[in-house]
């Protein structure tokens, strides 16, 4: 038996998460010869770069030190995308009829915002209703097709997702730093880091630690054992995540700053000159 530790940083993480999804026989298959459908996220753009170092998906939200924030500007990269027996389709603007088109075979890939220990999931929806992703979400549960969720253990909440989902919500919020944001659930195949390590090597593993400096912020410390080729499979595919670069659009990861697109519909945001008689505190 052999034992090793190491250090994954969150994107290392996203980057790892996809690599074993991207490993995945179902995935494989429906990529060739069904349909996957990949929602936009880092997480998931790092999977989409996998399959095809072209296709980089548009990010929309995301956390900053300044809050949730949206992209500076649209740009015309694809921020759900299907393949379809292997030829790309971008999906905007059409992906909750889309994902009606799904069978049992199929598959959708989609990022979250926060997990918590029993498996829930759920993302974030600063725009109306979550725009199109929140209003296919019965799609996921309903047609039958395979769900994964590619989330690192960062989303991690010592909560229920549950309870987090009853509380949050975008309108009647005083101010925020970025937009308001509400929840709705997601339900699927979770895949943490702690998953993805299992999956691409036969190992046991556990989490030692978490969090750190310099960078570190948010990462986590592995402990993993097991039979020497085994744990070489898991060290040949650590260093192949450690230190790339963040996926997604280069463009569409700009953030957002007044004005832009979202500004019309995002709530209660403090960087909103239209909101600035609301600011509270520190915001």
């Amino acid at each position: 038996m052999t034992y090793i530790q190491f250090f994954l940083t969150v994107n290392d993480g996203k980057w790892l998460i996809a690599q074993a999804i991207s490993r995945m026989e179902a995935v494989r298959h429906a990529f060739q010869y069904g349909k996957l459908a990949l929602k936009g996220g880092t997480t998931v753009s790092c999977l989409s770069e996998i399959l095809d170092p072209e296709q980089k998906l548009r990010i929309c939200g995301r956390m900053t030190p300044r809050g949730a924030v949206s992209a500076k500007k649209d740009t015309n990269a694809p921020h759900t995308l299907l393949w379809s027996e292997g030829r790309a389709v971008n999906l905007d603007g059409t992906v909750d009829d889309a994902l009606l088109e799904l069978g049992p075979e199929d598959i959708l890939v989609t990022g979250a915002n926060l997990i918590d220990s029993a498996g829930g999931a759920a993302m974030l929806a600063g725009s109306p209703g979550g725009n199109r992703c929140g209003k296919a979400v019965s799609a996921m549960t309903a047609e039958g097709f395979q769900v994964i969720i590619a989330a690192g253990l960062e989303k991690l909440i010592p909560g229920s997702v549950q309870d987090a989902i009853r509380a949050a919500r975008r309108k009647g919020i005083d101010a925020a730093m970025g937009m308001a944001c509400g929840l709705f659930p997601v339900y699927g195949e979770l895949v943490t880091e702690l998953t993805a390590i299992r999956m691409l090597a036969g190992v046991q593993a556990e989490v030692i630690g978490r969090g750190g400096i310099f960078g570190a912020e948010g990462g986590t410390l592995f402990q993993a054992w097991g039979e020497a080729g085994e744990l070489q499979k898991l060290a040949d595919a650590v260093k192949w995540c450690r230190g790339r670069p963040i996926a997604g659009e280069p463009e569409s990861l700009s953030e957002c700053s007044h004005p832009s697109p979202g500004c019309g519909y995002h709530l209660s945001c403090a960087y909103c000159k239209k909101n600035r008689e609301h600011e509270v505190g520190l915001l």
